[in-house]
């Protein structure tokens, strides 16, 4: 029964989920100096993967939520966190997320694994690395999971995953996000998205974009209506988040794999905690916290504290996958 408990416990004011998933975003702010490298993809696109490298044989390859890159905070605090125990990093910036914008009319939606199987391939086939772990933020989580669950055929030498804050679920979790409790951060996101989608109709007349819906949007469900759908051949909304998500996945994992989800993450539905297969799988690990919000986990207002997230990934790392580091 590989469900950890954890003694993740902040002080009051980071109790509240909001409060502290909003904290990290706008307060937690660590820098580091990237290395990046553009790969050619099968498809005549491009992906950005930013290194930050001690000399390792081990590699960490980091995959950001929605909207974010290689510069959101928990990448960039995992990254140092990492690099000071004696491991290389490399951040996976998903296509259109690094600074410039992809050159292909498809970009990345919630289940485009075979990018993560193209750039895993691509640092086993051109890099030396002993062990590679993958930890997955969010959407980058369910990428993840997805992944490590669907392809039979993944290198020797990734050994597992780490994951935080994931939707695994995303019919209901997208759901819980057009409750008026997640207004913020859905205004939030559709603004990035939308000015990401005016830019692909300008550059690509064919594809024919509805401004008007498209400014009138105020859910998921209206930009994949008009984009995702569409774009990667899928039949509805409904036919995208079941094909999406990573959850009936999980099941097929052979790699030690750990999750965690916080029953504060307003972001998460009831079915995104699968206590279920931890139960009755050997591999796969839960760990729901009581407190820490979506991809937040801060404990107090000194920042050099708020390290406990950080801290869990390491741990599962050294306990479970890079037994010699």
């Amino acid at each position: 029964m590989p469900i950890i408990q954890c003694d993740f416990n902040p002080s009051l004011p980071f109790k509240n989920g909001h409060f502290n998933t909003v904290y990290r975003a706008l307060f937690m702010k660590d820098e580091v100096n990237y290395t990046r490298k553009r790969v050619t993809t099968w498809d005549n696109d491009f992906i950005d993967l930013d290194f930050s490298t001690v000399n390792s044989k081990y590699l960490a390859v980091l995959i950001h939520g929605l909207e974010g890159s290689s510069q959101s905070n928990y990448m960039v605090s995992t990254t140092n966190k990492l690099n000071q125990t004696g491991i290389d990093v490399v951040c996976m910036n998903l296509r259109g997320c690094s600074g410039e914008d992809n050159l292909l009319l498809e970009t990345y939606h919630s289940g485009k694994t075979d990018d993560v199987e193209f750039i895993i391939n691509h640092l086993t086939s051109n890099y030396n690395y002993e062990s590679i772990v993958i930890v997955g933020f969010s959407l980058g989580g369910n990428l993840t999971l997805k992944y490590l669950g669907e392809y039979d055929t993944i290198p020797e030498n990734v050994k597992g995953g780490v994951t935080v804050s994931v939707p695994v679920d995303l019919t209901t979790s997208q759901a819980e996000l057009t409750k008026i409790k997640n207004k913020l951060y859905m205004t939030e996101f559709l603004r990035t998205m939308k000015l990401k989608l005016l830019e692909k109709a300008n550059k690509f007349p064919e594809f024919k974009l509805n401004r008007d819906l498209l400014f009138k949007a105020t859910k998921f469900r209206h930009l994949e209506k008009q984009y995702t759908v569409p774009v990667f051949g899928f039949k509805d909304s409904e036919d995208y988040w079941e094909k999406a998500s990573s959850k009936p996945y999980i099941s097929k994992i052979k790699h030690s794999t750990l999750l965690i989800n916080s029953l504060d993450d307003s972001f998460l539905s009831p079915e995104c905690y699968p206590y279920k297969e931890a139960e009755n799988l050997q591999n796969f690990y839960l760990m729901t916290p009581k407190y820490g919000g979506h991809v937040g986990f801060a404990q107090s207002f000194n920042n050099n504290e708020n390290i406990w997230v950080e801290n869990q990934i390491l741990n599962f790392i050294q306990q479970h996958l890079f037994l010699n580091l």
